[in-house]
């Protein structure tokens, strides 16, 4: 009975990952069609689409864009998150339950209205158009998913052990670089890139605020406001390879349990 029961819950599993996963593995699988149209049966093996959007320009540009805006998020919101979770973890003041959920809250605001509400405030600032513009908007959602994985792994650290390398003698900033950065390093690594896959990912307040400038994720909207463009496929198929990749690697990261560390990581 018990077996069975295990068995009908992988089934289930499976059935629901293979649901979930269907459009993304049709997109891959028509992506190497030989046919302009996808249809069935497949017109076989090619990689003419994916050659073909890297002679695109337009393209390219949308690519360098994304992996500018991607990098400078992730940097920026894993500063900005572990300053934030640091800030919550160590101190205790009037406000903080409001300064947490200031902090959470944009990633709970639909994106339209969010991009809208950003693209009515850059306009008025003079800011609108520009690559820096996109990345700042992109860290205000990934701090938040920054904080969250930071401040879980600062639960992990040892109540008295920042406290412990101020008596032996450190300043708050050594002891800050010495014992708390290392030990939230796992955490900071899955931080840089989980905001990383969420820039790269994110279309709807580029399209907003980007103007001419767009990323690859506005990049395919725009091909999808014209005719059917086979490259979408291929374009797609980029964009899932590297937000899967950038995912797995933060979640590689998230996974590192405080003990593996603890005694390599602190003075």
């Amino acid at each position: 009975m018990n077996r069975l029961s295990r068995t009908l819950q992988y089934a289930w599993v499976l059935a629901l990952f293979g649901f979930i996963a269907a459009p993304m593995l049709v997109i891959v699988v028509y992506s190497f069609d030989a046919n302009r149209f996808p249809a069935i049966p497949w017109g076989g093996f090619s990689l003419a689409w994916h050659r073909a959007i890297f002679h695109d320009e337009m393209v390219i540009d949308a690519f360098k864009n994304s992996v500018m805006v991607g990098l400078g998020t992730a940097v920026f919101s894993t500063l900005l998150g572990f300053a934030a979770a640091y800030l919550d973890y160590r101190y205790r003041f009037r406000g903080q339950s409001s300064f947490v959920l200031l902090v959470a809250i944009p990633p709970a605001v639909p994106a339209t209205i969010l991009g809208m509400a950003m693209l009515a405030f850059l306009s008025r600032m003079g800011l609108f158009g520009r690559t820096e513009t996109i990345m700042a908007c992109h860290v205000a959602i990934a701090a938040s998913f920054s904080m969250a994985i930071i401040r879980l792994r600062l639960g992990e650290l040892g109540a008295d052990l920042e406290q412990a390398a101020w008596n032996l003698g450190a300043s708050p900033f050594t002891a800050l670089v010495r014992v708390v950065i290392p030990f939230c390093k796992p955490a900071l690594i899955a931080s840089f890139f989980l905001s990383a896959a969420v820039s790269f990912d994110e279309f709807m307040i580029a399209w907003f605020v980007g103007g001419v400038h767009e990323t690859l994720p506005v990049r395919i909207l725009n091909l999808l406001q014209g005719q059917v463009n086979p490259k979408i496929n291929a374009i797609g198929t980029v964009v899932m390879a590297i937000s899967i990749t950038l995912v797995l690697v933060a979640q590689r990261f998230v996974g590192v349990k405080a003990g593996r560390h603890t005694a390599s990581e602190t003075p």
